[in-house]
């Protein structure tokens, strides 16, 4: 039985028999009878580029591409009309002209690539700056801004440098580059740019002893045969016949003109050496890598199978969650709702009517802070809060605490008591104010929910660097189990909590959160049925002399208030309006002169029309100019005057945003004349003072 070649031979005989024919089968049967047709295809050739071309000692046109073109000609069967000439712009003027059909030598550049295709890039060469042995002024193209540099006329890299250096002085009367290279050497110009094969030839062959290679670009010379796009036969037959050229070919051509050519990595043995023990070790490596894997999946598949169970816990407890959303608004909606529907009920009494009345306001309360709750949650896990420190009294905010939670206490019975041992001289501190009372706001109305009688005390004191607040109530507390996971959202005890007493159930993860964003942190201790006390401690940091100027000591003497204020609500909803309206008609001891624009640009105009108007309510949130950009426009017209933003979206950042924009104070929509009603006195009092 006859032993079979090895693959290898058979590849090896293959590539043989490929190489034989291939001279045969360069161009098509169609083009080489176009190729035959054809009188005279010119050649450009610009024999004065050594080593790419030259005029040898025979008074012939030798080099690189000389070779090349040769062994074109010979792998087509077809010999060009090589066209000689003496200067380069010269060959440039019949090439505009297209009095000829091929270039053997050119640099592509971006007006050549318009209009010619490029083949045969047969080596690249980097440029270098030349300059003479005495010249110290650098080695990059930008050390010569202030220098003459010589170039010869219609080279490409004369084009790529006025592209990418515009600020260089470029001088193009050079006839080639030997006659460049002269003028710099006779001290003419100061500096020459040319590709490293020809600054070397001709250094080293016309005694040009006075120069020297200052450095090399980041440009490189890599040229090769162009022709002309129109011509697409032509273009078919160089592209075919350059790719029927063999790198041994090539390499023959090179070796035999620029002798520091470096033979490609891929054809030493020394690669193929290192590439096989390169190809060893990343084989072991691989079977080690993959042997830790497997160790690795293991392990992690049972961490995942326990991942899974707690995600699909967690996911349930957030279905409820949701569904408890669902009930929670519901609950405050069917109040509004079903309570406006009794008002238009012309029979019911007085006394019904402030009953209904009061159900709906409290119901529109439970709502807002429902959507409150959900808006922080979402902004704290996404990162959106920012910490805002601001100079605080803390007497007056533990007053505030009091103020607004007295009420909720004396319906339940409940003792709502401060013992503050805070000086008054150290209560002045640097805090996020929002964030704390936010804090002790959902502290103590946990603590009031959940206590049915006894009382709720707030305690502060400060040790050390340390400000402690501690709520403490006498409520149903919180057992061992729950404990571990009261400051979770989402969690299993928040969930029958909420089912219980109401809301939501994110209260203390609000807290929790936030006292982290303050570097604070929040302690407790519960026993079960007997209540909790929660302790938020945050750092301390004293205000020990305050001299900010007091905008009442600016207040003239001869205050006198005036009969009517004159006030512009900036708002383009319709009920919004109406109710801010109202609200300023209802307020005792004032009487408003109303004007109202429907967006920022009429609120400008009215504002600079109208110099009577003592205060603007600004919408931010308007069409055609919002509230900011109008708040700037008035402010440079009317500096002192108070400008109140209002608007649903009540974040630190929005308040922030409002007062860079000039605004002097924000509201909350919905406005709350409890609120608006003190603001609206300090402002006038200013007002009227700087009048």
């Amino acid at each position: 039985m006859p032993r079979k070649l090895p693959l290898f031979l058979l590849f090896k005989l293959g590539l043989i028999l490929f190489t034989s024919c291939s001279n045969e089968s360069v161009l098509s049967e169609k083009q080489n009878e176009w190729l035959q047709r054809q009188d005279s295809i010119k050649v450009a050739i610009y024999p004065y580029h050594p080593p790419y071309q030259i005029i040898n000692e025979q008074g012939n046109v030798d080099g690189v591409f000389t070779e090349y073109l040769e062994l074109i000609e010979e792998k087509i069967g077809y010999e060009f009309h090589h066209k000689i000439y003496k200067t380069w712009p010269e060959l440039m003027e019949d090439v505009r002209k297209e009095k000829v059909d091929l270039i053997v030598e050119m640099h592509p550049t971006k007006k050549r690539k318009e209009y010619l295709n490029f083949y045969a890039f047969l080596f690249e060469s980097p440029h270098m700056i030349v300059t003479r042995k005495n010249d110290y002024t650098g080695s990059k193209i930008s050390d010569f801004s202030d220098k003459t540099m010589i170039l010869p006329k219609d080279y490409a890299i004369a084009e790529i440098l006025k592209r990418k250096y515009p600020e260089l002085a470029l001088v193009t009367d050079g006839a080639d580059d030997l006659s460049c290279l002269q003028k710099l050497n006779s001290g003419e110009y100061d500096a020459y740019i040319g590709p490293k094969a020809v600054v070397h030839y001709l250094i080293r062959t016309k005694n040009l002893n006075n120069l020297k290679i200052a450095g090399e670009t980041d440009l490189s010379y890599k040229t090769g045969i162009a022709v002309f796009k129109k011509n697409e036969i032509l273009n078919k037959i160089i592209s075919r016949a350059t790719k029927a050229v063999t790198r041994k070919e090539k390499q023959a051509i090179l070796d035999n003109w620029i002798f520091n050519v470096v033979t490609p990595f891929y054809q030493k043995t020394i690669f193929w050496v290192f590439f096989s023990i390169g190809v060893i070790v990343i084989l072991l490596t691989i079977s080690l890598i993959n042997r830790y894997l497997k160790f690795k999946i293991k392990q992690k598949t049972k961490e995942l199978r326990i991942a899974k169970e707690n995600a699909e816990n967690s996911n349930q407890l957030k279905t409820n969650f949701i569904n408890n959303i669902s009930h929670e608004i519901r609950t405050p909606m069917n109040g509004i709702m079903g309570f406006s529907e009794f008002l238009n009920d012309p029979n019911i009494t007085k006394e019904q009517r402030k009953e209904y009345t009061d159900i709906i306001i409290e119901s529109s309360h439970q709502l807002m802070s429902i959507i409150d709750d959900i808006m922080e949650i979402s902004k704290l896990r996404t990162k959106q809060i920012k910490i805002q420190e601001e100079e605080t009294n803390l007497n007056d905010l533990f007053q505030k605490l009091i103020r607004d939670f007295e009420t909720i206490a004396q319906e339940k019975s409940i003792s709502l008591l401060l013992e503050n041992t805070i000086p008054q001289e150290q209560s002045l501190v640097l805090i996020d104010k929002s964030k704390v009372d936010k804090i002790l706001n959902k502290i103590i109305d946990n603590a009031i929910k959940f206590t049915s009688k006894g009382s709720v005390k707030i305690h502060s004191s400060v040790t050390k660097d340390q400000l402690a607040i501690t709520i403490e109530d006498t409520g149903i507390g919180i057992n061992n189990e729950d404990q571990k996971i009261i400051f979770k959202s989402f969690s299993q005890s928040e969930k029958e909590i909420a089912r219980t007493y109401g809301g939501l159930g994110l209260g203390l993860t609000i807290a929790k959160e936030n006292a982290d964003l303050i570097k604070g942190k929040i302690l407790f201790t519960s026993t079960f049925n007997e209540g909790s006390s929660f302790t938020l401690i945050i750092p301390y940091h004293p205000i020990i002399d305050s001299n900010k100027n007091n905008m009442k000591s600016d207040l003239k003497e001869d205050f006198v208030k005036p009969f009517k204020h004159v006030i512009l609500i900036a708002e383009d909803g319709e009920v919004n309006f109406l109710f801010l309206k109202t609200i300023l008609q209802k307020m005792e001891n004032y009487k408003f002169v109303i004007h109202r624009a429907e967006n920022g640009k009429k609120a400008v105009e009215i504002c600079e029309e109208n110099e009577n108007i003592n205060l603007v309510l600004m919408d931010i949130k308007m069409p055609i100019m919002d509230g900011y950009v109008a708040t700037k426009k008035i402010k440079k017209l009317r500096p002192y005057l108070p400008i109140i933003a209002q608007t649903a979206y009540s974040t630190e950042e929005d308040i922030q945003r409002a007062l860079n924009a000039g605004c002097d104070d924000f509201v909350s929509k919905p406005v709350d004349h409890k609120i608006l009603k003190p603001m609206l006195k300090k402002y006038f009092s200013f007002f009227q003072s700087q009048n």
